[in-house]
């Protein structure tokens, strides 16, 4: 079985999630389909629980009337019998209803996750309908009832493989299985989420659990590409990704996957297919754990990016140093991307400037303490192993007329990172294309 996963642009409309029921059916074999909120929902949503934070129930019941209106003209758009223009109907006034009851009490972060948890629940609930209206078998599993974090809010993957394994021994036989993605409960029974890759993440802790032959990821380009297509020109896709290239790709700025999402289809040996809605018959990308030997498969690059640098001459053999550098980021929650040491100094970067003051403070009680802001991380894939002769040099050669403040290397076998100016970075990027792509 496969498991394919809908983003919301792909439901964001009645032709759409028409399109998204052919694609589903078209091979008459059972598939397991994981379906995100309508376009623009989830941020509607988000928008009525700021109004009721701020105790404001009139433009919380303002934004519900308009969500109201759009999906009334949806659902009148996608039926043609009256039997299931009325039937979810029904249900939609149930959960206008649902939405309305949170104006008339105490609202906290508890029912903020519940509110935002509808809009995955209304778009299955419709796409169920639509395909039971077209006389195809399809089943809706709450995605409540089976996928649970754990204290640490990760997925309890236990628990999520036994109560999926159940629930499809008693729903055995159908064609079409949907649930919601994004949404969860976490060890307390709380409705909650999973924040890091959403939908995409709920897919791939499905595929894992129920052994999927593959899982794909469908959305409205086709697979990861080896530049940015907004930057460079001429950029084509990449046909195959091993799961940590992928993974790098991801974290270094290619938005079309998060890093975490495929590690439960990682660690299963299950592959990862990215597709596109728009051109379903074009082949995308196949993430798997086979690695391409003596090939650079792709460039990215992370903007907003903050190089910090403490120099000290006792950090010279100094034991603890690093540790208490190390330490004061952690305090703040603040992640390092990129490190580079000498015997006098460590320069680190981060995305996350929010503590950026207090981390400085706490880092000038050990040296010297400079700051470079507007940077950027470009990252390039594949085959980098060290045992490489001049892979690395293919990279540094197409950056020799960028200026680079750090450069990360063999710190994995897939990457090569450069930290250089954001005003720089449409130069890296084409520099790298038409280095490495155009022979």
């Amino acid at each position: 079985m496969k498991v394919m996963k809908f983003g919301g642009t792909s439901v964001g409309s009645p032709e759409r999630m028409k399109n998204v029921s052919q694609l589903v059916t078209k091979d008459n074999e059972p598939v397991f389909v994981v379906l995100s909120a309508m376009s623009g929902t989830t941020n509607s949503l988000i928008e009525i629980s700021n109004y009721l934070y701020r105790k404001n129930p009139e433009g919380a019941n303002d934004v519900i009337n308009r969500l109201e209106e759009k999906y009334k003209q949806h659902i009148d758009e996608l039926y043609s019998t009256e039997e299931y223009k009325q039937k979810t109907l029904d249900f939609l006034n149930t959960e206008l209803e649902y939405l309305r009851s949170f104006t008339k009490d105490i609202f906290t972060s508890f029912e903020e996750r519940s509110i935002v948890a509808q809009g995955e629940i209304i778009s299955t609930n419709m796409f169920v309908n639509y395909l039971l209206e077209n006389n195809y078998d399809a089943v809706l599993l709450s995605a409540l009832d089976f996928m649970r974090t754990d204290k640490n809010a990760d997925p309890d993957l236990t628990y999520i493989k036994e109560k999926l394994s159940a629930i499809m021994t008693l729903n055995e036989g159908h064609q079409v299985y949907v649930t919601q993605g994004f949404i969860c409960r976490n060890a307390y029974g709380e409705v909650d989420n999973l924040l890091r890759g959403g939908s995409d993440y709920t897919a791939s802790l499905v595929g894992a659990a129920i052994h999927a032959e593959e899982i794909q990821i469908w959305t409205d380009i086709d697979g990861m590409h080896n530049n940015d297509p907004r930057v460079v020109e001429g950029t084509e896709a990449v046909r195959q990704l091993h799961f940590e290239e992928a993974a790098e790709l991801a974290y270094f700025g290619a938005k079309i996957l998060h890093p975490t999402c495929v590690q439960p289809a990682k660690f299963a040996g299950i592959p990862v297919r990215l597709k596109n809605t728009m051109e379903p018959d074009a082949p995308g990308t196949i993430i798997d754990n086979v690695t391409v030997r003596g090939k650079i498969k792709a460039v990215a690059a992370k903007d907003n990016i903050t190089a910090i640098k403490i120099k000290s001459s006792r950090m010279l053999l100094a034991t603890g140093f690093l540790r208490k550098v190390f330490e004061i980021f952690e305090s703040y929650q603040t992640a390092i991307d990129m490190i580079a040491t000498s015997e006098v100094g460590v320069s680190m970067s981060i995305d996350n400037d929010a503590h950026l003051n207090e981390i400085v403070d706490e880092l000038k009680k050990y040296g010297t303490v400079t700051v470079d802001s507007d940077m950027c991380i470009v990252c390039v894939v594949g085959d980098l192993d060290w045992s490489n002769v001049g892979f690395e040099t293919l990279a540094t050669d197409a950056m020799k007329n960028i200026p680079v403040r750090m450069i990360s290397y063999g710190g994995s076998n897939y990457n090569i990172s450069f930290l250089i100016r954001m005003a720089d970075k449409k130069r890296a990027l084409q520099s790298l294309s038409n280095t490495l792509f155009r022979k």
